[in-house]
């Protein structure tokens, strides 16, 4: 078999394959309720045949939205959406529903408020709907936008207590695994970066400060959930940015993360600068998951356009990661996981009203 199609743990989780589709923001809530687009989304992805579909970013607190039309996780009522969509996904699914559901937990910071991508990604007007953000410190994401609110220690409180009652929503529901959303230019991430994190008090300065709040909010998250329900921490492994957070930051903070029991880091890069410059290019976020899984051991994710099975599978055999995050390439092809079984030469399960699509050459795809 494969290593793409061995199973996985992540603490005392397992998956059936080692294929995680990545959070992707559908902004297509409606006051932070789940609609029918999410049904339809979930339901496709979760027949795809990955491991581990994990839920788009999800605000814990409507201000901590990326835009208006971001799911919300914050109250009785956007739980009970959240919950019935689930539920009502997972009713289709094949017998033993071996596919998995995670969450993504967020706050957007000072990147909130913003408008929907195909509406121009510009900074949503109170007039408009919108709202000014909050962040580490007043600084704006770029220089047209209303600078954001500068946490207090009441801020600083309120969410973290909106993270942690997130995630007991998140295990009410019936998620089995919780990431944090530290990476993208979002709050988390802007507490790490010194490029947007002037602040003086203990939350800013030196490595240490910078990673507190972070290491904080991981904490309350982790103290909130059962301990069967494994905590993954998506990192910007860079901001690709002369300095700005780095690669070396980043493993500091796994590290510290690894001694606090989370079971995996879900390692991207770059959205903290409008003057980013990143080489894209196949694969071209795998060497920081390589970096972040030889100086720590921990369970790793790999992402960033790997598209090519072959490519998937030799990232996991030479040691680079452990998993395989898709994003953008499982919308463009749904049953990316059935064509890099078929290539690679494994088997797995599928839905029984499926069985029967299997190309004549291979009757072994499908158990």
């Amino acid at each position: 078999m494969p290593l793409l199609f061995d199973p996985l743990k992540l603490g005392a989780l397992t998956l059936e394959n080692r294929i995680v589709i990545a959070p992707m923001c559908q902004y297509s809530a409606k006051d932070g309720h789940a609609t029918d687009w999410h049904l339809m989304h979930l339901g496709t992805l979760g027949l795809s045949g990955a491991g581990l579909v994990i839920v788009e970013a999800t605000g814990v607190e409507p201000e901590g939205r990326i835009s208006p039309a971001d799911l919300g996780l914050w109250d009785d009522a956007t739980e009970k959406t959240l919950a019935d969509t689930l539920a009502r996904v997972r009713a289709q699914l094949p017998a033993g529903g071996h596919v998995k559901y995670g969450i993504q937990l967020g706050h957007a910071g000072r990147k909130a408020s913003t408008a929907r991508p195909w509406e121009g990604n510009h900074q949503v007007a109170e007039a408009d709907g919108g709202w000014v953000p909050y962040a580490p410190s007043a600084l704006p994401f770029r220089n047209e936008d209303v600078a954001p609110i500068a946490l207090d220690d009441a801020g600083l409180a309120r969410v973290r207590t909106a993270f942690a009652d997130a995630a007991r929503r998140a295990a009410r529901i019936g998620f089995d695994a919780v990431e944090l959303h530290g990476a993208h230019g979002y709050l988390l991430h802007q507490f790490l970066s010194p490029l947007s994190n002037a602040r003086t008090d203990q939350y800013g300065g030196s490595l240490e400060n910078r990673m507190r709040f972070p290491l904080e909010v991981y904490d309350a998250v982790r103290e909130a959930l059962p301990a069967h329900i494994p905590v993954i921490m998506r990192v910007s492994a860079t901001d690709w940015v002369d300095g700005g957070w780095d690669v070396e930051g980043t493993i500091a903070f796994s590290q510290a993360l690894k001694a606090r029991g989370c079971d995996a880091m879900h390692v991207s890069t770059g959205g903290l600068s409008p003057l980013q410059k990143i080489p894209v290019g196949p694969g071209y976020q795998v060497p920081h998951a390589e970096a972040v899984k030889a100086a720590t051991g921990m369970t790793t994710i790999a992402v960033g356009l790997i598209t090519d099975p072959k490519a998937a599978e030799d990232i996991l055999q030479t040691g680079k990661a452990d998993a395989i995050g898709i994003a953008r390439g499982i919308l463009y092809d749904p049953r990316w996981p059935w064509h890099a079984a078929a290539e690679l030469g494994a088997t797995m399960t599928a839905a029984p009203q499926y069985l029967r699509c299997q190309p004549s050459g291979l009757r072994q795809l499908f158990r």
